[in-house]
C-alpha cells in the first residue's frame, strides 16, 4: 500500500507537467510560427519479486511471467512537433513565410551567438537594418537605403529596395538554416531557438536550394496548435490526475483499515 502511494504520486507529478505543456500550447495558439509540444512518458523501474523464467520447485519447469511491480511514471521528453502552420496573408512586404517544415531564419543575438526562428515578421530599425520584432538583426546584415520607398523579398531570399526614380537595388540574400534533429533545439522564448548537441550543427543555404524551402512574402506562418485537440488532451490529463488522486485516497483508506485492526 505504501508503494501505491508513491507510485500514484509520480502519476500526479507527470500529469501536472502534461497539463503545463498543454497550457503552454493553448497560450500560444496565436503566436506566429509557434510549434506545439507533446509530453512523452516512460514507466519507472520495477521491483522483481519473482524473476520470470526461474525454475519452479513445485510444478517443475519454469515460471512463465514472474511478479514484477512498477513504481510509476516520469516525463522523459517534450518534443517539438514541426508541422507547418496555416499561411496567414498580411499584404506586408516584410512579412515572410517559410514554405517548408524544418528551415529557420538566422538572427544575431545580443551576445553575438546565432539564434533561429520560424517567425518571419521583420521590421526596419532606426539604423535601417532588417530586424525581428524584438530587434535582432538577420545574420545577413541587410541594410535598407533611406530613400527606398518599399522592400521586395523574393522566393529565393533575395532582398531588393524599390525606389521612386531608379531601378530596384539588390540589398542582400536571406540565408536559412536546417538541423539534423530540430526537435533537439533549445527553446529561448520570444520565438527563438538555439543550437545544441542534440540538434546537431546547423547547415546553411539559400531558400529553394537543396533541402531549403522557398519564401513567400506577404504571409506569416500561424501557430500549429489545434485548439480542439489540445482541449481534449487537457481533459485526458485532468482525468488521469483525478484517477491518480483516487489511487492515493484508496491506499490511504486501506492503511486506515489496517491501522484500525485489533487483536
Amino acid at each position: 500500500m505504501i508503494r501505491a502511494l508513491w507510485t500514484a504520486a509520480t502519476g500526479l507529478d507527470a500529469q501536472q507537467r502534461n497539463v503545463d505543456v498543454t497550457a503552454n500550447n493553448l497560450a500560444n495558439v496565436n503566436t506566429t510560427g509557434f510549434k506545439r509540444q507533446r509530453t512523452d512518458f516512460h514507466d519507472l523501474f520495477y521491483a522483481r519479486l519473482r524473476e520470470p523464467g526461474t525454475s519452479s520447485a513445485t510444478a517443475g519447469g519454469y515460471i512463465p511471467t514472474g511478479i514484477q511491480v512498477g513504481h510509476g511514471v516520469f516525463n522523459v521528453a517534450t518534443p517539438l512537433i514541426f508541422v507547418p502552420g496555416t499561411p496567414l496573408p498580411t499584404e506586408r512586404g516584410l512579412d515572410v513565410m517559410l514554405l517548408d517544415k524544418f528551415s529557420f531564419f538566422q538572427v544575431t543575438l545580443p551576445g553575438g551567438e546565432t539564434g533561429y526562428t520560424r517567425d518571419g515578421s521583420f521590421h526596419i530599425d532606426a539604423n535601417r537594418d532588417i530586424v525581428t520584432t524584438q530587434g535582432y538583426p538577420l545574420t545577413s546584415n541587410i541594410n535598407v537605403p533611406a530613400d527606398a520607398i518599399d522592400i521586395s523579398i523574393g522566393r529565393d531570399g533575395t532582398v531588393q529596395a524599390i525606389f521612386a526614380d531608379q531601378a530596384p537595388q539588390d540589398l542582400g540574400q536571406i540565408e536559412l538554416a536546417t538541423f539534423p534533429d530540430p526537435s533537439g533545439l533549445r527553446l529561448l522564448g520570444g520565438n527563438l531557438y538555439q543550437e545544441t548537441t542534440s540538434s546537431g550543427t546547423a547547415t546553411t543555404g539559400n531558400p529553394g536550394e537543396d533541402q531549403f524551402g522557398e519564401l513567400q512574402s506577404g504571409f506569416l506562418e500561424a501557430s500549429n496548435v489545434k485548439a480542439a485537440e489540445e482541449l481534449i488532451n487537457l481533459i485526458k490529463a485532468q482525468r488521469a490526475f483525478e484517477m491518480n488522486s483516487r489511487t492515493i485516497q484508496t491506499a490511504d483508506e486501506m492503511l486506515q483499515t489496517t491501522a484500525a485492526l485489533r487483536r
